[in-house]
C-alpha cells in the first residue's frame, strides 16, 4: 500500500535550516507530481510547495517563496524540503503528498522557537 514516511523536522532558532525528507513507496513515484503540506495548531493544512514529475517544475506558496526549496530524487523515491531562513511562523506538522493519491504519512514536526 502507499506509505509517506516524512522525517527531518526538530527544534530549530529564527534564521535557521532545517532539510525534511519523505520516502515513498508503494506506488511508481516517479509518476506524480510531489508536494509538501503544512499545518499549524489552529489552522488549516496549507500547500507549501510542488514539484513536477520530472523536477523541472516548482511552484510556492508566496509565505515561503525564496526561503523554502522542493526538490526529489526518483531514484530514491524521496521528495526533500531545505528550508532556510525560518521564522517563528514557519512552525507546523509538515505532510508530503503525491498528487491525486488521498495517502497523507504521519507527518513530521518544524518548530522554530528562540
Amino acid at each position: 500500500q502507499v506509505q509517506l514516511v516524512e522525517s527531518g523536522g526538530g527544534l530549530v532558532q529564527p534564521g535557521g535550516s532545517l532539510r525534511l525528507s519523505c520516502a515513498a513507496s508503494g506506488f511508481t513515484f516517479s509518476a506524480y507530481a510531489m508536494s509538501w503540506y503544512r499545518q499549524a495548531p489552529g489552522k488549516e493544512r496549507e500547500l507549501v510547495a510542488s514539484i513536477s514529475r520530472g523536477g523541472g517544475s516548482t511552484n510556492y506558496a508566496v509565505s515561503v517563496k525564496g526561503r523554502l526549496t522542493i526538490s526529489r530524487d526518483n531514484a530514491k523515491n524521496t521528495v526533500y524540503l531545505q528550508m532556510n531562513s525560518l521564522k517563528p511562523e514557519d512552525t507546523a506538522m509538515y505532510y508530503c503528498k503525491a498528487s491525486t493519491i488521498t495517502a497523507w504519512g504521519q507527518g513530521t514536526q518544524v518548530t522554530v522557537s528562540s
